[in-house]
């Protein structure tokens, strides 16, 4: 907490700062479920065996 406090100036900027970076995750992760939600009534559900053979392709 010493190292954050120094970094945003103070322990309560360092506390707004991860309040802020936490909320803007969890808002990503709400867009992303709905995105992947409105793909698969478009496109049906997720094929697995695409998904394995993109992770690896790309290594994931």
């Amino acid at each position: 907490m010493d190292q954050l406090a120094e970094i945003h100036g103070g322990r309560s900027n360092a506390l707004r700062e991860g309040l802020r970076l936490l909320a803007a995750n969890t808002r990503q992760q709400a867009a992303l479920a709905e995105l992947l939600c409105d793909w698969e009534v478009e496109a049906g559900p997720v094929d697995e065996e695409a998904v394995a053979a993109m992770v690896d392709r790309y290594g994931l």
